[in-house]
């Protein structure tokens, strides 16, 4: 597992000197939230899988194959993970507080994007959101930002 995620960043991501060293663990651990917020509801909805690759693609500039095989490696890290803290650890550690909001809002994305917003995909947007250190107050406006561009 350890080698095939090592393959991928070498191979598809090369290290950028602006970035730094940390910026693959940075990207897998936020996709590995996405996938986490995905399945939140216990349901495989295609259109979170979409809206997961298409936050992640954006995000981090990658091209189609890269976030593919990127989303595929946190789905793997995400179910063989325990806890969600090995993931929000590294975005603590390296991200500003608008690169976390960032975060959330992409997290609300994926839970909208089936067209409704499940107990249980709110609870884990707010578990992240608190885990990351996101104030409440930023966290609703997230929510309701990417809640109103949903239901245009």
């Amino acid at each position: 597992m350890l080698r095939a995620i090592q393959d991928f960043f070498k191979a598809k991501i090369e290290p950028d000197t602006a970035t730094g060293p940390d910026q693959h663990g940075i990207q897998l651990a936020t996709a590995a939230l996405l996938f986490e917020m995905a399945s939140a509801d216990f349901h495989a909805h295609p259109e979170e899988r979409v809206a997961l690759e298409q936050a992640l693609q954006k995000t981090f500039t990658l091209s189609e194959s890269e976030t593919r095989e990127l989303v595929q490696l946190a789905e793997r890290e995400a179910q063989e993970s325990v806890s969600l803290y090995q993931f929000t650890g590294l975005i603590n550690q390296h991200f500003s507080p608008d690169e976390k909001i960032q975060v959330v809002e992409m997290l609300w994305q994926v839970a909208y994007a089936d067209g409704r917003l499940d107990r249980y995909e709110e609870a884990l947007v707010r578990k992240i959101a608190d885990l990351i250190h996101v104030p409440h107050r930023e966290f609703i406006q997230a929510k309701h930002r990417v809640g109103h561009q949903a239901a245009e």
